[in-house]
């Protein structure tokens, strides 16, 4: 019966890290970006700062 359950745990904690890496990989599928995309929020970002005095900020 012991046998039994480390095999029913050691599933569990596979069965969880398993969800974890699902979970991870569509998130990331979710977020990312085509190059056009990028290519695009790249140009609407110079326009932005260019329409604002063309000022560059140091963080």
């Amino acid at each position: 019966m012991r046998n039994l359950w480390k095999w029913l745990g050691l599933a569990g904690a596979v069965g969880v890290a398993t969800g974890g890496v699902m979970v991870a990989r569509d998130q990331r599928q979710r977020k990312s970006y085509s190059a056009d995309d990028v290519r695009a929020r790249l140009h609407q970002r110079l326009d932005e700062t260019e329409n604002a005095g063309g000022e560059a900020t140091d963080l």
